[in-house]
């Protein structure tokens, strides 16, 4: 295999980021490269005592435009597309000197179209234009040209040139593909904020044209199934507290359910607060969850649900996990992920002894759910919404029964409605002292899904009569209101919305049961 290293006898910096820029300035200057430069890259690199050459002083064209127009010149795009020995005799007639290194990153134009008050004016004024075509000409001609657009790219290439004078053709080749799929993300964000901006500065719920770029995170040993081929992909710099920044502690590499069912758990035991919360996920579904003082607690809760599903579940909790814990589900039962968003060091101690357990790492959240995009793919297409974010506000809860839920009965109702947002529709979920008690999901069939929940609780000896119910979606008949009635449910909330609402009413009435609407519907398929 041919390396080809090539040294840099002449670099062009010009950059918005100047993170990690004196150490490479150091290094290129012990190459004994020259550096070209514009702008407020040039000065600061005076500043620190570098010798550098101005980019007009170069190509002998000053800087127009209040900056616009500095970079787009013959001997800088001669110099970077020139192609050795193919191109030199045309370059020597036009005076044009190669340029090896490329390091660009581009105005930031993400960065100000996430401020709240931007106008059209200012997010076109950061639109860069010379240093995506840079980029684009570099990367082209990296048979002989070594580009840069990521300040983390600069150790690894230091490293390199200090080590071996030069640049490998395998490393110019990533890091030119790299920089395609840079300029790729950055005119993607400027042809979806245009496409979703009136020429006024009105802003769409949604863009014409929609462009969205995932980094390659990990190969999975297969899909779904052992015939299907898998991998998994993360945003770019993907917020704490999700599945895209999460950290493998220990364990097998994580399968793609294992992903699936992961996240699943990690998204629904954010929706508790302060109070220590545990999620065991079966099949994307939860199984078992509860609040309690502590996590183990919380945990052994949970798995009472369905100690039967909970076996190679996947665990979720929403706090530092102990010792104590690791060894209590260790001994419950077999699970093939754990995820929180840390762990005692004694905690770790205990998982180690089985050594195929994932133990997955979160970190913290900031919030339950930010109002992230999400997508469904379908044949020949794409749906995307927002999150489904909504709240309960329970002052705006509507009793409609001549009975009252009692205090108990209301808290527990808050808590089985925000597990019934993560169960698959039709989704029912029996509770009780903030625990669930049974859960149905996945039906064709509300009713089914209830009387699956009841027949969950019975399996597990679990107590169904003064518990409450919680529907994602409201009843369209008032048979799931009697089957739940006949397991001793006495509190249902619902979002109501239904043409036999009052049929659904009298029959809580007739049994004497409590029942709220919340006019929220939350389905999950």
């Amino acid at each position: 295999m041919t390396i080809n290293r090539i040294p840099i006898r002449r670099a062009l910096i010009s950059v918005s980021d100047k993170t990690g820029l004196e150490a490479l300035a150091t290094a290129l200057t012990e190459q004994g490269a020259e550096i070209l430069s514009t702008g407020g890259t040039a000065r600061l690199l005076k500043e620190k005592g570098f010798e550098v050459t101005e980019v007009a002083d170069y190509t002998g064209f000053p800087e127009m435009m209040d900056g616009r127009l500095k970079t787009l010149h013959p001997k800088i795009h001669g110099a970077l597309l020139g192609r050795a020995e193919v191109d030199d005799e045309a370059m020597q007639k036009a005076g044009i000197e190669a340029i090896d290194l490329l390091v660009v990153n581009l105005y930031p134009f993400e960065e100000t179209i996430q401020k709240d008050s931007v106008s059209l004016a200012e997010a076109i004024e950061n639109i860069d234009i010379g240093g995506p075509a840079m980029i684009r000409a570099a990367a082209k001609n990296h048979d002989r040209v070594t580009v840069l657009v990521e300040p983390s790219d600069y150790p690894e290439f230091i490293e390199e040139i200090s080590t071996y004078g030069g640049v490998s053709h395998a490393n110019r080749h990533i890091l030119a593909a790299k920089a395609f799929a840079h300029t790729a993300r950055y005119d993607g964000l400027i042809a979806n904020f245009l496409s979703a901006t009136t020429d006024t500065g009105d802003r769409n719920d949604f863009p014409r044209f929609y462009t969205i770029q995932l980094e390659h995170r990990s190969q999975l040993r297969y899909g779904e199934n052992p015939h299907q081929k898998a991998a998994f992909y993360i945003e770019q710099n993907p917020p704490s507290g999700t599945m895209g920044s999460t950290r493998l502690l220990q364990g097998k590499t994580l399968s793609y359910n294992n992903i699936a069912d992961a996240d699943a758990a990690l998204e629904c035991v954010k929706e508790f607060h302060d109070v220590p919360a545990c999620v065991i996920v079966k099949h994307a579904n939860p199984c078992g969850v509860a609040m309690d003082r502590n996590l183990e607690l919380a945990y052994l809760k949970a798995f009472a649900t369905d100690p039967t599903s909970a076996f190679g579940g996947i665990i979720a909790f929403n706090g530092t996990v102990d010792a104590k814990t690791a060894a209590t589900i260790l001994e419950k039962q077999f699970v093939e992920v754990v995820v929180a968003p840390d762990y005692d060091p004694q905690a770790l101690q205990v998982f180690a002894s089985k050594k195929n357990l994932r133990v997955l790492k979160s970190g913290l959240w900031e919030s339950a759910h930010e109002p992230w995009t999400f997508y469904k793919r379908v044949h020949g297409g794409l749906l995307i919404q927002d999150a489904d974010t909504q709240t309960l506000d329970t002052d705006k809860l509507k009793v409609v029964t001549r009975r009252q839920p009692t205090d108990d009965e209301l808290i527990d109702m808050q808590f089985a409605w925000k597990v019934a947002k993560w169960v698959k529709s039709n989704a029912i979920v029996y509770a009780r002292d903030q625990q669930t008690i049974g859960i149905g999901a996945g039906q064709m069939s509300r009713v089914i899904s209830a009387r699956i929940a009841g027949i969950k609780a019975q399996d597990a000896g679990l107590r169904v009569k003064g518990s409450v119910m919680a529907s994602d979606a409201f009843f369209p008949f008032r048979d799931g209101i009697d089957q739940a009635a006949a397991a001793g449910i006495r509190a249902v909330i619902q979002p109501g919305g239904s043409i036999r609402d009052e049929e659904v009413i009298e029959a809580a009435n007739q049994h004497d049961m409590a029942m709220v609407f919340t006019g929220i519907r939350h389905f999950n398929h």
